[in-house]
């Protein structure tokens, strides 16, 4: 029997390495025939295998993007290309400083997402499964979120990232039909091995001595997601919609289905790293929110970007969590690396990399 010829956008990035790691890791691989496609070569990623086959190209290029197609000729696309602003421009509204961070985030996430889309229809694909977001939902800043479903409507989220992952979703799932099936998971926050933003942005605040300050009452929860964790449902997507099918038109959260606070969350990792603030520092919600709005103030009058907002404390201190059910009920999802392995696993890569950095 032919093998199933997967193509996984975002191929050699951070959350596609680990679909591919989750593909090779199954009992047996050669049932799928794997093509990466990034605009970033293999070196540039994580990691590159020797069973995987790597193709440079722009999800932006739709004529490039046809070319990729028509010779893989891939039976299911895992569409995993997105780009997420950090620190300050995450949280910047639309405006005549913020454009050009929404124009490209836009262009990217939507854009990109339904060239990927219309040119998978247009070459036969049979199955799409789309990496969504909980922030289609979540990032409707200023609201507690606590333990929702997916019957909770989107359409509020009020970031570029969250407004753009919305539309992106609704593009994916409004074109499933039944030679063409679509389904859309919603990861929360990844972390894991040579994690690009979690890990070292947490990491980062021990240099920079910010450990013992903790934002409002330390009661709200979140989810974070390892990306082994989130590889995996992407795999079972795969499987799905490629048999029973039940997943298709189906938007899912994907979580550990561990919800912890923020501050717990960052004394776990920095602990992995052997740290223990001093002493803690509790600033009230209600002061860090004003001290947000000086701050941008600030940022407008002098031209900086400074890493404190609104955005931020609303973020750190409203509770952002979801209910896993339906992950388990219809892909059969369950979070395979619990939240103190998967940090002692992501910790010790860094710690590994920061000895070799040490070395050189």
């Amino acid at each position: 029997m032919a093998p199933i010829k997967v193509l996984i956008t975002g191929g050699t990035g951070f959350l596609g390495t680990a679909i591919i790691q989750a593909f090779l890791a199954l009992p047996d691989p050669s049932l799928y025939a794997i093509t990466a496609l990034d605009i970033n070569p293999p070196s540039l990623g994580t990691q590159s295998f020797s069973q995987v086959r790597y193709v440079r190209s722009n999800i932006l290029q739709r004529e490039e993007l046809k070319k990729v197609f028509e010779e893989a000729r891939p039976d299911v696309v895992v569409h995993t290309v997105a780009v997420s602003p950090i620190g300050p421009d995450r949280y910047a509204p639309y405006g005549k400083k913020s454009k050009r961070v929404w124009d490209t985030v836009f262009e990217i996430n939507i854009e990109g997402t339904r060239n990927v889309v219309e040119v998978a229809e247009e070459a036969g694909v049979k199955a799409l499964v789309h990496t969504s977001s909980v922030t289609v939902l979540l990032d409707e800043l200023d609201k507690d979120f606590r333990n929702v479903d997916e019957t909770w409507s989107t359409g509020r989220a009020t970031t570029c990232y969250g407004a753009s992952k919305t539309i992106a979703e609704n593009l994916v799932l409004d074109a499933n039909k039944p030679d063409f099936l679509t389904c859309a998971l919603r990861p929360s926050a990844l972390f894991g091995p040579n994690d690009p933003v979690t890990i070292p942005t947490i990491h980062g605040c021990i240099a920079n001595g910010e450990t013992p300050f903790i934002l409002g009452g330390n009661e709200n929860l979140q989810d974070y997601t390892y990306v082994g964790n989130v590889a995996d449902a992407h795999v079972l997507a795969v499987r799905n919609l490629l048999n029973s099918a039940t997943a298709a038109g189906e938007a899912i959260f994907i979580t550990n289905g561990e919800p912890v606070s923020p501050r717990d969350l960052c004394l776990a990792i920095w602990r992995e790293f052997d740290h223990t603030p001093f002493f803690q520092l509790r600033i009230p919600e209600n002061f860090a929110w004003w001290v947000g709005l000086g701050s941008e103030w600030w940022n407008w009058i002098s031209g900086s970007k400074g890493n404190f907002s609104r955005g931020v404390i609303l973020d750190a201190t409203k509770d952002r969590y979801v209910n896993i059910t339906k992950a388990r009920q219809i892909l059969g999802y369950e979070p395979r690396v619990g939240l103190p392995e998967a940090f002692r696993i992501s910790c010790q890569s860094f710690k590994q990399k920061f000895a070799a950095q040490a070395k050189t």
